[in-house]
């Protein structure tokens, strides 16, 4: 009868230090000493680093997209802050904009194990603390730490910075050529800003990455709903839209509109996860709930309307 080398071996302290198998002979495994799985693995419920040959479910897929629109919606934010109202170029950048996140996302996928194909392997986020592994690294006497870290939600946490990387590199060789040829109607020194701006949140975008990963994860369908819901809000306050006929004044104003409403869908879908569609469908239903408040309640909240009758009340 042969017993494993968990039973004989000292115990591997930590929660995420495990023993890598050496080999394998019929049913019986070699494993090597207590430490840092390689990447691709992480520990099982008998400390043993096993291979990560999951697939990402419905929700880690969400959380990828998340992480994947974050550039995309701060270059458009840019690009429409700088170019100016009479500017022609806005819409080319915006589509360029789009044309780069989309490669770098097709790109970072295909060179994602397994290389060459747009499905990838994954381990199971399973609590907040596979985020922070670095935080668990055991003291056995208090003196000499195991290091232990390693990515036991790989590649939920560095495919993200692999992205952020070749979204730069492609802005960096397309955009600049793009903006120099079409955005006449800038000065030189405003042509340019929608990329410097970039040169900024790309490192804010990692950090935040880097630190509240974990963070992000769970949280980021009510972030993309409470977001929504503000930046719709400040939008329709600032272009002053008080009816449905603001709305169709201008093309802008339902483009931005609908933009709201898909993130309104997607971050309802995210906290679902649609998991029983017959009870989770309907919800979607209360995607143009808050914009239709807004403008039923717009004409009763106008300030100058609130300081006349103020004003006639005394």
């Amino acid at each position: 009868m042969f017993h494993s080398a968990v039973d004989i071996q000292p115990a591997c302290l930590g929660l995420y230090c495990g023993r890598t198998v050496l080999s394998v002979n019929g049913s019986v495994e070699t494993y090597g000493d207590c430490g840092v799985c390689p990447r691709g693995q992480r520990t099982d419920d008998n400390k043993i680093c096993r291979e990560c040959m999951g697939s990402p479910d419905r929700y880690d897929w969400l959380y990828l997209g998340f992480m994947a629109m974050l550039p995309l919606v701060l270059h458009w934010f840019f690009i429409e802050w700088y170019s100016g109202k009479k500017s022609s170029s806005a819409l080319l950048q915006h589509v360029t904009a789009l044309f780069e996140c989309s490669i770098a996302a097709i790109v970072t996928l295909l060179v994602s194990d397994p290389v060459g194909s747009l499905h990838i392997r994954s381990c199971k986020v399973k609590k907040l603390s596979d985020w922070y592994t670095m935080l668990y690294n055991p003291s056995p006497d208090y003196i000499t730490t195991v290091h232990c870290t390693h990515e036991a939600v790989y590649p939920l946490y560095t495919i993200v910075f692999i992205y952020y990387a070749f979204c730069l590199v492609l802005m960096m060789l397309l955009r600049p050529l793009l903006v120099k040829k079409i955005a006449c109607g800038l000065g030189k020194s405003d042509r340019f800003k929608s990329i410097y701006a970039a040169l900024y949140f790309f490192p804010i975008l990692t950090v935040l990455q880097a630190v509240g990963g974990g963070l992000l994860y769970y949280a980021f369908p009510y972030i993309i709903l409470v977001l929504s819901l503000v930046t719709l809000a400040v939008y329709m306050s600032a272009s002053e839209v008080e009816s449905f006929k603001d709305l169709l004044v201008r093309k802008k104003r339902l483009v931005v509109l609908f933009s709201h409403w898909l993130l309104h869908a997607y971050g309802i879908i995210s906290i679902s996860k649609l998991d029983k569609l017959e009870q989770d469908l309907p919800l979607l239903a209360l995607v143009p709930a808050p914009a239709l408040f807004y403008l039923v309640t717009a004409k009763y909240t106008e300030p100058s309307r609130i300081l006349s009758e103020g004003g006639n009340g005394h």
